[in-house]
């Protein structure tokens, strides 16, 4: 599936950017294979990436060194936004990058009683020029989605342009009142189903885009390993503007 949003010269610079819930790279048939993971985030030959359900840190056994180990299978560079803090190893999300980190930045968005929740603050020097990057993963209820949605909308509004807010955001009704307030705050922004990966109804993962104009176009990626490697698919845009 894919959405055009304008005409664009093949000769205009483009940013590849990608959302990818990887499931802690435990596939559907039920094996952890971070190489199945890499795969798949090789053939997407994006810039950046933004990454949900992995461990971010060193801990106690390989299994947890997802984070490193995945930037160096895709030759990208890491930055991780744990939100759940163990002994044996950090987890939550990160972002890939092949490009150069302004600045960075994390932020909490944890509802009382719940899961911690977080988002990652990026400012990229890309090949369009500088670009915002708002990455995260939201909570499962939607009293938790609700708050962390007004939150996330204060740096919507106070964030330079071009911004691109990705992620996770575990919206399962899109008449939902966060559904509705970043329909607002993102109008037009296309939302094709990305889970179940075996037959996708649902859209959860989101790749949003102020202005519009800069979303080149948004596809659901099916090819190679992806059926397989996570219960989610991944999401590729690209995104442009005129030299």
């Amino acid at each position: 599936m894919s959405a055009e949003n304008q005409s664009v010269d093949a000769s205009w610079p483009v940013v590849r950017l990608a959302c990818y819930n990887i499931h802690q790279g435990v596939g559907r048939d039920g094996r952890r294979d971070l190489e199945r993971v890499a795969r798949v985030i090789r053939s997407l030959r994006a810039d950046v990436v933004v990454v949900q359900e992995l461990h971010v840190f060193y801990g106690s056994s390989e299994e947890r060194h997802q984070l490193e180990d995945l930037a160096a299978a895709t030759g990208m560079v890491g930055i991780s936004g744990p939100t759940l803090l163990r002994p044996d190893g950090h987890y939550g999300n990160a972002v890939l990058v092949r490009v150069p980190v302004a600045r960075q930045r994390l932020h909490d968005l944890s509802h009382p009683g719940r899961e911690p929740r977080g988002l990652v603050e990026v400012e990229l020097d890309t090949a369009i020029g500088p670009l915002k990057l708002l990455a995260t993963h939201l909570g499962l209820l939607p009293r938790e989605r609700r708050g962390q949605v007004r939150r996330i909308l204060e740096l919507v509004e106070t964030s330079p342009r071009p911004l691109v807010l990705a992620g996770d955001f575990n919206e399962w009704w899109p008449w939902g009142r966060p559904a509705r307030w970043l329909g607002r705050a993102f109008p037009g922004m296309p939302a094709p189903a990305t889970f179940p990966a075996r037959f996708p109804l649902l859209a959860l993962d989101r790749i949003l885009v102020d202005p519009p104009q800069v979303l080149r176009s948004l596809e659901v990626v099916r090819e190679g390993d992806v059926a397989l490697a996570s219960d989610h698919l991944p999401l590729l845009a690209e995104l442009a503007l005129p030299p």
